[in-house]
């Protein structure tokens, strides 16, 4: 009855994908809803519901457009719980010549699949997924020996894509505005709302609580607020478009208390699951700022632009060119317990609370909050990047491996010794401050680096570098942290660092 059993994974839901162009009666599409998926991490209950909803709401699309499919949802009777499993019963099933599956993005997956192939005394074959700008190793190939640097692959990618380029010069004049993208939120610009996706998930709610899978997180149904198929993510784009992307470029930095997503796109669970394309998103940010351009000045667009295809594309490519050995890197050998507040939100610290609540509700972060929040505070305190991965894998309803492991346990938390970054990103509550309205309603002071109420962030910002002083006193980029700590009186230094070791004694208090 068929030929070929083609596996469709549930990021892989890419409706332009050119299989799909023509029906194959002799193949059959097979999607899964499995423990192995939903368990390797606790979820957010958003990040389940929706991508089990995506793919729900895709196996419909393929079918409407006459393909063949076997869809297993998580408490079908006949679910054996891994993809290695169910593919061996259909297999047996239907008697199926060749087994072909979607190249994966996740290195995990990829070798469950590739082993499993190897197994099968069948034909095997890998589809691309048609999705990224680059190939999993163009990075890799493109600096070979070289230090990675973001900003030579980003000109690159623009270069050979034609992307905001004319003869090869960016047009606009300039590369990259990321000095004209830091500012914080004036107050004058009004936050946009957001776009509201009804729909009616309780069914698939109740499916996973039923099933048994435990998660994290906001798990009402009405609390689920982001693209599930298609035309929501076309839809989600628009809404950018009209009302986010003219201040995106200056406000992509800032934070703002009680304010989730700000002037952020809110695209990116819709990219990773491949519901629509980076270069189908670019395509119309730039159509739309061509039209509007006396509205939308040229640092607001590259500002986006840069995101999707030089970070999203060079976190991609370091995640192939150093899997599996990235994932149990530890430069500076922490061991420290996450606090158990990461979990609830519920600390003192204004910063922390808002960023954390706000995941915890929404599956969501941005990036700033992601990185100079709650990663901040991981590597000043010393937590275990692998429990760092943990979290953040878990949380968000957009982190996927490829792009989770690489931001985390690379740009966030130091652990590669510096290949994604040329520096730790750490910070006292200054920057905090700079960048946000949380500091003025905390209880801690953010001027006061030990005492009552000190801010946190002061005293582990200095005990960090004081630490990790012979890792770190070379490196170029911060050879003026360690002037500004010599120039401290030793009476001040001890201080600070016996607020700091209070701190660390005490992190489930702070």
């Amino acid at each position: 009855m068929y030929q070929t059993l083609r596996l469709i994974l549930g990021d892989q839901l890419n409706y332009n994908h050119s299989c799909f162009s023509k029906v194959e009666p002799d193949v059959l599409y097979v999607l899964m809803e499995v423990r192995s998926e939903t368990d390797y991490a606790m979820h957010h209950a958003q990040k389940v519901v929706g991508i089990f909803a995506a793919m729900f709401n895709f196996k419909n699309w393929l079918v409407k457009k006459g393909h063949r499919v076997h869809y297993i949802r998580i408490n079908d009777k006949e679910n054996k719980q891994t993809l290695e499993a169910n593919l061996i019963t259909l297999i047996k099933r239907y008697s199926i010549a060749k087994f072909e599956y979607f190249l994966p993005d996740e290195y995990r997956v990829d070798r469950e699949l590739n082993l499993f192939s190897q197994g099968l005394s069948i034909k095997t074959g890998v589809i691309d997924t048609e999705h990224f700008f680059t190939t999993r190793l163009e990075l890799q190939e493109f600096f070979g020996g070289k230090k990675y640097l973001m900003e030579n692959f980003y000109r690159y990618i623009r270069k050979k894509h034609h992307i905001l380029v004319l003869d090869n010069e960016p047009i606009g004049g300039k590369w990259n505005y990321d000095q004209e993208n830091r500012r914080k939120y004036s107050g004058k610009e009004s936050i946009p709302s957001v776009l509201k996706l009804e729909k009616n998930l309780i069914d698939i709610l109740q499916e996973i609580e039923k099933a048994g899978v435990k998660t994290i997180g906001n798990a009402k149904a009405e609390a689920f607020n982001w693209p599930v198929t298609r035309k929501e993510s076309l839809a989600v784009l628009k809404h950018f478009l009209v009302h986010s992307l003219q201040h995106f470029g200056t406000y992509q930095d800032a934070m703002v208390e009680d304010h989730a997503y700000l002037f952020h796109s809110r695209l990116s669970f819709a990219l990773n699951l491949k519901m629509i394309s980076p270069k189908e998103v670019i395509d119309a940010a730039i159509a739309y700022q061509a039209h509007h351009s006396t509205i939308i000045t040229m640092p607001q667009l590259e500002g986006f632009v840069r995101q999707i295809i030089g970070w999203r594309e060079y976190m991609r490519g370091i995640y192939w060119a150093k899997m599996p050995d990235f994932s149990m890197m530890n430069f500076f050998k922490h061991g420290n317990k996450l606090p158990q507040w990461y979990w609830t939100g519920a600390t003192k610290m204004k910063c922390l609370q808002q960023s954390i609540q706000g995941s915890l509700e929404n599956a969501y972060a941005h990036h700033i909050q992601r990185l100079m929040i709650t990663g901040n505070f991981a590597l000043l305190a010393g937590i275990d990047p692998q429990l760092v991965d943990e979290w953040y894998l878990g949380i968000y309803i957009d982190a996927f491996e490829w792009v989770e492991i690489t931001n985390t346990r690379g740009m966030s938390q130091y652990a590669d010794g510096g290949i994604v970054g040329s520096k730790p990103y750490v910070s006292s509550a200054n920057y905090i401050d700079k960048m946000s309205n949380y500091c003025g309603k905390c209880y801690y002071d953010k001027k006061k680096r030990h005492g009552k109420a000190a801010c946190p962030f002061n005293s582990l910002y200095w005990h960090f570098y004081n630490r990790h002083q012979p890792l770190l006193e070379k490196n170029p980029r911060i050879g003026m942290m360690y002037q500004t700590w010599k120039k401290m009186d030793q009476g001040e230094q001890s201080k600070i660092l016996n607020q700091a070791n209070e701190y660390l004694s005490k992190l489930d208090e702070l």
